[in-house]
């Protein structure tokens, strides 16, 4: 049986709706360079609407999380909420006239080298059509969080309880009582744990690696500092004010890292731990601190220190991995193997033949900024070297 194919004429294709992909069309409509956003689900910004926790907050001040073009209003507070984040987003949409094609699952994209052109095949998840886009560039917009990321862990499979992943959680209410395992100690799991112990939960984290711990104050200091210090000098102070602040948390099963929390948020993507409270209830006993998970057996978890304990629930804090090779065929021109761009920071958004990423710069809001300022610029160019 044929299927009908509609085929679409494209000069830019972008595939996600969320802030990556909106940033990107929102520069390209201000040179008037036409685009198509392609998303799979039914409207923009889902991670943001579907995948978040009740009490995130943008963990930067205001002033470093607005997308081009559309800074926050002067009475928003400084630490926007999810809440107020996802209406400066739906605020977006509608200022710049985005008009993203929702209920769209890419299947496939690949350059066709005898035309130089990409086709885009594409699943409406709504009529069960086949769509094909061939378009001129092709921007990656689905992000670094496309799929939950469960490390493996002896025994796992065997666990009785309930195992969820961070991008599932929603609030520790439900947790009251129960004794709950929090892995991961990025922002995401030590936010949840304090979420968990607020909501009367019995809560343990794994802290198996030396992370930095600042305050929210600290950190925006920092990242005004480096407009005018070098970045050690930075580093060097922050830490100090760290320190000063919270004491020696190695005995509370917390080791700072060797470098300073700019270094590594420059040089690894990885970024120091904003304080909600976490920490003081970890002093106070109302937090308890494991190291790593090395095995399961029903309800009974080991740790590395030999230590066995019962668990209810599992949540895992242990960040995403990429998709994007599942559909992109032709991933090399700037991706490697694990679906990140090949080439570093600040040259990491521009592949060969048309293809670009938007949000993979592991800097935040700052960075898909950057990337969709870029990448609007190089298309101008190219569009405008062809007309001349």
């Amino acid at each position: 049986m044929l299927v009908d194919i509609v085929v679409e004429q494209a000069v830019v294709v972008i595939v996600g709706a969320g802030p990556s992909g909106l940033a990107t069309s929102a520069c390209l409509n201000n040179f008037s360079i036409p685009n198509i956003i392609l998303e799979k689900e039914s409207f923009h910004a889902s991670l943001w609407k579907l995948r978040t926790y009740d009490r995130l907050k943008l963990h930067l001040a205001k002033e470093f999380c607005n997308l081009p073009h559309m800074p926050f209003s002067p009475s928003a507070q400084t630490y926007i909420s999810k809440e107020d984040f996802v209406r400066y987003l739906d605020n977006y949409v509608s200022t710049f006239n985005i008009s993203p094609r929702y209920h769209r699952l890419v299947k496939s994209a690949s350059f066709d080298k005898l035309t130089g052109r990409w086709q885009i095949e594409v699943e409406n998840t709504k009529s069960s059509e086949t769509e094909l886009y061939v378009a001129e560039f092709l921007v990656v917009a689905s992000g670094e969080n496309t799929e939950g990321f469960i490390p493996k862990v002896h025994g796992l499979h065997n666990f009785v309880g309930e195992i969820t992943h961070s991008k599932d959680y929603k609030s520790g209410s439900k947790y009251s009582g129960k004794d709950v395992l929090v892995v991961g100690c990025g922002n995401s799991g030590m936010e949840i744990a304090y979420d968990l112990a607020e909501s009367k939960a019995c809560t343990t984290i794994v802290i198996r690696s030396p992370v930095h711990v600042l305050t929210k104050e600290m950190v925006h200091l920092g990242m005004v500092l480096l407009k005018y210090l070098p970045l050690y000098l930075v580093d060097s102070f922050i830490s100090l004010i760290s320190i000063f602040w919270y004491g020696n948390l190695a005995k509370y099963g917390i080791e700072r890292p060797a470098n300073g929390p700019f270094y590594i948020k420059a040089t690894e993507g990885r970024s120091a731990v904003i304080d909600v409270g976490t920490v003081k209830k970890i002093k106070e006993g109302e937090i308890k601190v494991l190291p790593e998970l090395v095995s399961v057996q029903d309800t009974n978890l080991k740790f590395s220190n030999g230590e066995i304990r019962k668990f209810d629930a599992i949540v895992f804090a242990t960040g995403y991995k990429s998709a994007i090779n599942k559909w992109l065929k032709e991933y090399e021109y700037i991706f490697n193997y694990e679906g990140l761009p090949k080439n570093k920071f600040p040259n990491h958004w521009r592949g060969s033949n048309g293809l670009y990423c938007a949000g993979f710069s592991k800097r935040g809001l700052a960075g898909v900024s950057m990337d969709a300022v870029a990448i609007a610029e190089d298309i101008k160019l190219i569009v405008g070297g062809k007309e001349e």
